[in-house]
C-alpha cells in the first residue's frame, strides 16, 4: 500500500519547465547564439540537475573560462529574478492541484526539487500549497539524498512509496532508494523511451493508478 509520495515540482505539479529553459537562454544571450544553443541543449538534456551544477558545467565545458564566486552569485540572483514570479504564476499540470487537495489526508506528500531550498519553499508557500506537503526539499541536497533522508527519518518502507517525476534525475533518485517511479510524460518522451516504468500524461488519473500499486 502506498503511504508516501515524492513529487518533483517543475513539470509535475506546475507547467514551468519552459520557464527555466527560457531563463537559461536569456542569461547567456550576451555570449552569442551558438553558446545559447549549447546551453539550452545541455539544460534540456539534464533536467532535474541543480542550476548550481549547471552554471559550473557551462563555464567549464562551454565557455571555457573560470567561474569566480562573484559571477556565480550574480548568475544565481539573475536566474531567480527571471523565474520565481513566473513559476508562481504558472498553470498547474492537469489534475495536480485537485489531487493534492483531495488526497492530502490519505498520503504523506514531499516535494523533491533541484530548485534552491529557500526558493522552492517560498514558491510552494506563495502558491498556497505549503500545508499539503510534509516537507519540501531543494538544492544543494540531491534528490537521491532527499528521498533517503525521508525514508529514514519518517520510518517509511521504500515499497510503500512512489516518486512522480519527469526527469532522469527523478528516476535515478527513486531507483537508488528502491522506490516505485511514475514518469510524467510531456515533451520528455525520448528520455523515458527505454525505461520500464509507469507513465502518465498528467495527474488527473493518478488516484486510480496509485490504488493499483
Amino acid at each position: 500500500m502506498i503511504k508516501a509520495i515524492f513529487f518533483d515540482f517543475d513539470g509535475v505539479i506546475v507547467e514551468s519547465t519552459d520557464i527555466k529553459t527560457e531563463a537559461f537562454a536569456r542569461l547567456f544571450e550576451p555570449e552569442g547564439a551558438n553558446v545559447v544553443k549549447k546551453v539550452v541543449a545541455y539544460h534540456i538534456g539534464n533536467m532535474g540537475v541543480s542550476r548550481f551544477d549547471k552554471f559550473r558545467f557551462i563555464y567549464k565545458e562551454i565557455l571555457h573560462r573560470e567561474l569566480n564566486d562573484n559571477e556565480f552569485d550574480m548568475l544565481c540572483k539573475k536566474f531567480a529574478c527571471l523565474v520565481v514570479n513566473a513559476v508562481i504564476d504558472a498553470p498547474y499540470v492537469k489534475g495536480a492541484k485537485e489531487f493534492l487537495e483531495r488526497e492530502s489526508a490519505a498520503y504523506a506528500f514531499f516535494v523533491v526539487s533541484a530548485t534552491p531550498q529557500d526558493e522552492i519553499v517560498d514558491i510552494v508557500r506563495r502558491r498556497g500549497l505549503a500545508g499539503l506537503f510534509k516537507f519540501v526539499y531543494g538544492a544543494p541536497l540531491t534528490k537521491s539524498e532527499a528521498v533517503r533522508r525521508t525514508l529514514r527519518e519518517e520510518n517509511i518502507l521504500p515499497g510503500n512509496t512512489v516518486y512522480v517525476g519527469d526527469a532522469m534525475s527523478d528516476y535515478l533518485a527513486a531507483k537508488d532508494n528502491g522506490v516505485k517511479f511514475i514518469a510524467r510524460i510531456n515533451e520528455n518522451k525520448e528520455i523515458f523511451a527505454g525505461i520500464d516504468c509507469l507513465k502518465i500524461a498528467d495527474l488527473s488519473g493518478l488516484t486510480p493508478l496509485l490504488a493499483s500499486l
